[in-house]
């Protein structure tokens, strides 16, 4: 399983919606909507990944909320 399918299970878990994809120079990108305490969660799993992952950085932006997302997806 890859970063963007555990982060899908994390954000999944956590109730959250949006989406998480690859960037062409092998970072990730996630877009998360939910309770602000769940978010901070997410950003904290970001921080370290799953497992076998190797996190050299983290960027956080945060916006107010669209509410355009039903579930939490990955996009390729």
């Amino acid at each position: 399983m890859n970063f963007r399918k555990f982060t899908r299970r994390e954000a999944v878990r956590l109730g959250l919606t949006g989406w998480v994809r690859n960037l062409p120079d092998r970072r990730v990108e996630v877009v998360a909507e939910g309770e602000e305490e769940r978010v901070n969660e997410l950003i904290m799993w970001c921080r370290r990944g799953p497992g076998m992952a190797i996190v050299r950085g983290l960027e956080v932006f945060m916006e107010a909320p669209t509410g355009q997302f039903d579930s939490f997806t990955v996009r390729h």
